[in-house]
């Protein structure tokens, strides 16, 4: 046995949303949309144990589709304030995506 080597392999999940010990970080998304046309985004992806609240404007396909971030933050009243200033919206005009 003195001999004998034993190759070591990583860990690796056998699903994409596992944490491995190796991963500095796990995201983890989800997305909510505006009620009244779907062209505002919002998505809260979980981030070294942390939310981050992303804003994003989407662009119909007639006009070459796309989308553009207006913002990150990283709490619901930044949140607040980030669509208070940027768009039309409020936090009860938004929905969970399908």
């Amino acid at each position: 046995m003195a001999g004998r080597r034993v190759p070591l392999r990583a860990a690796r999940p056998h699903r994409a949303n596992q944490i491995t010990p190796g991963q500095s970080y796990f995201r983890e998304v989800s997305e909510w949309v505006c009620d009244c046309c779907g062209r505002w985004r919002v998505s809260i992806e979980l981030i070294r144990g942390r939310y981050r609240f992303r804003l994003t404007r989407r662009y119909p396909e007639r006009f070459g589709g796309g989308r553009n971030v207006l913002g990150e933050v990283g709490s619901v009243p930044e949140l607040e304030e980030l669509l208070r200033r940027r768009t039309p919206l409020t936090l009860a005009d938004l929905r969970e995506a399908a």
